[in-house]
C-alpha cells in the first residue's frame, strides 16, 4: 500500500495534512491525561472461531465451580440489567 505522505484530502474536511491533524488530536487527549495502548484480541471472522468458543464454553460449564463463575459473571456484569449505565 502506497503512503499517503502528507498530502490533504478534501473529503475529510481537515485544516491540515491527516498526520498532523492525529498528531494534534493525540496531544490533546494527552493533555486530558490520556495514552494510546494497543491491544490485541482474537478475530472472530477466523475460522474455528466458534467452534473454538462453545470447545471453551462447554468446559466451563462443565467445571465443578461453573455455578460460582457465573455468580461471578453476573455480579459484576450490566448486561441485561435494568441498572443505568
Amino acid at each position: 500500500m502506497a503512503s499517503s505522505g502528507n498530502r490533504k484530502t478534501k473529503a475529510s474536511g481537515g485544516s491540515g495534512p491527516v498526520k498532523e491533524r492525529v498528531g494534534a488530536h493525540r496531544s490533546r487527549l494527552r493533555a486530558q491525561g490520556l495514552r494510546p495502548i494497543q491491544i490485541w484480541v482474537p478475530d472472530t471472522r477466523a475460522p474455528g472461531f466458534a467452534e473454538e468458543v462453545r470447545r471453551q464454553c462447554l468446559l466451563a460449564n462443565a467445571s465443578d465451580h461453573a455455578k460460582d463463575d457465573q455468580a461471578f459473571v453476573d455480579s459484576v456484569s450490566w448486561f441485561n440489567s435494568d441498572e443505568s449505565r
